[in-house]
Order: C-alpha cells, then sequence, then structure tokens
C-alpha cells in the first residue's frame, strides 16, 4: 500500500487549498451513506499519530492513520487534480 501523489494534485494543494512546506495532510474514511459504497476519504490538515502510509510532494506530506488504511484493502491510494478538484482512489 502506496499513497501516490501528482504533480497536478500537488500544486492544487499548494495553490488552491493554501498547503506549503511542512504542513501535513490526513487522508481519513469517513461514512458518506448508502449506495453501492458507503464510505469516502477525507481531507484535513493535521499532525500525524499513528501513520500507516506517507508520502511528501511538494513539501507537503500526506498521511494515512493505522485505524483508516483497511478502507485501502491492500491497493494503492492515488490522489490527483483533475478538472481543478482533488481526485481520490483506490488502485
Amino acid at each position: 500500500m502506496q499513497i501516490k501523489i501528482t504533480e497536478a494534485a500537488s500544486d492544487l494543494f499548494r495553490k488552491d487549498w493554501g498547503f506549503g512546506g511542512g504542513d501535513h495532510v490526513r487522508i481519513f474514511v469517513r461514512y458518506s451513506g448508502g449506495g453501492e459504497d458507503a464510505f469516502s476519504f477525507g481531507i484535513i490538515k493535521d499532525a500525524p499519530h499513528y501513520p500507516a502510509v506517507t508520502a511528501e510532494a511538494g513539501g507537503v506530506t500526506f498521511f494515512m492513520e493505522e485505524k483508516d488504511v483497511w478502507y485501502l484493502d491492500g491497493k494503492d491510494l492515488h490522489v490527483d487534480g483533475i478538472a481543478e478538484e482533488i481526485v481520490l482512489k483506490r488502485l
């Protein structure tokens, strides 16, 4: 399991979201309701406590805590910037 951040995503986090060098971004799992998949990813600025996977891009550290990696189901997390939106996919 890895977190992979594209350059487009890194640019969006820095330019549109205001993250900079030394910041930490936690990617977490949240309940989003019914449908095919009742869970989705959330993003928040936070310090790591029990990081299970981490990646660095543009001076920003992205991570998922141990309690959330179950949602990856052994897959990698790809974080991309598409049409000015952050897109997170398990691949």
